[in-house]
């Protein structure tokens, strides 16, 4: 597994994990406990997780919505 998505941001990884789910492309978010736990010192970003043979589809279509940057596909 490689994670396509590294954010504090829980409304951009609600976002992603809709658009991978309407693309059939499956995900599962870690670190979300340990997250929590942080609270607002975003410490510990969540991971949006997905099967290596998904990760450039995942990648294209979070670039497509503009979550991610193409060029480096960091979030924007």
């Amino acid at each position: 597994m490689r994670d396509v998505l590294r954010t504090n941001d829980r409304v951009e990884l609600s976002l992603a994990m809709a658009l991978l789910k309407d693309g059939n492309v499956e995900h599962v978010v870690m670190d979300g406990h340990i997250s929590v736990l942080g609270g607002t010192i975003g410490m510990f970003p969540r991971r949006l997780m997905v099967l290596d043979e998904d990760y450039e589809e995942a990648r294209d279509i979070l670039i497509a919505a503009e979550i991610l940057d193409s060029i480096d596909g960091e979030t924007r």
